[in-house]
């Protein structure tokens, strides 16, 4: 796989591991808390267990194939997640891709924490409820959500943001008595190391 713009891996097509089970705990547990926390956040609150998390995490993090997830919109800017599995330089880089433009630019990468631009809520959002059906990636527009979500930077969340993460988490998976306490943990997580100034130009304009 080729991605314009990016030209650091082996890069191969991930879409087909989000049903897996252990694909949402590896992927968003770590965003759960800071180390700080009495609560240690579990596979279990994604609906999954430790042995699907660990046998996954070996396909996820594989130097030797890169996953990528493509998430196109119908009208307006996309976003691409890869896997960069270097040895000794794991991340997870974020690339936004813009209509008319035949490459797409990294705004970010998380290593233990994002580093680089992020968006706010309402641009996540517009991304995640604008698939495009023609374009190769990720459809289902909770997924979508949730895969972009640690480019969440944003200080000022609607109300509905908390009911809208638990709707989407839920969808893939995870447990209904729980979600509203997972959906807890993510967005204060996220919020907290927020550097967001309204003033500066956001990442989707294409600047």
């Amino acid at each position: 796989m080729l991605i314009k713009g990016y030209d650091d891996g082996p890069l191969v097509a991930g879409e087909s591991l989000l049903a897996r089970p252990g694909f949402w705990s590896n992927y968003l547990m770590a965003i759960c808390g800071d180390g700080m926390s009495a609560v240690r956040p579990v596979p279990e609150w994604f609906g999954d267990d430790g042995a699907d998390t660990d046998a996954l995490s070996e396909t996820l993090f594989d130097p030797e194939r890169w996953p990528v997830f493509r998430v196109p919109a119908a009208d307006g800017p996309g976003a691409v997640v890869i896997y960069r599995n270097l040895v000794g330089d794991y991340g997870i880089d974020y690339l936004l891709t813009h209509p008319g433009r035949s490459y797409a630019k990294q705004i970010a990468s998380w290593e233990g924490d994002l580093s680089g631009t992020g968006l706010t809520w309402p641009e996540l959002v517009r991304i995640a409820d604008n698939p495009s059906p023609a374009a190769e990636g990720v459809e289902d527009t909770a997924a979508r959500l949730l895969l972009i979500l640690p480019l969440l930077d944003d200080l000022d969340l609607p109300e509905a943001a908390s009911a809208r993460l638990s709707a989407a988490l839920t969808t893939v998976g995870a447990p209904r008595d729980t979600v509203a306490n997972t959906a807890g943990h993510l967005l204060p997580h996220l919020m907290k190391r927020s550097w967001h100034d309204p003033t500066w130009g956001s990442p989707l304009s294409g600047s």
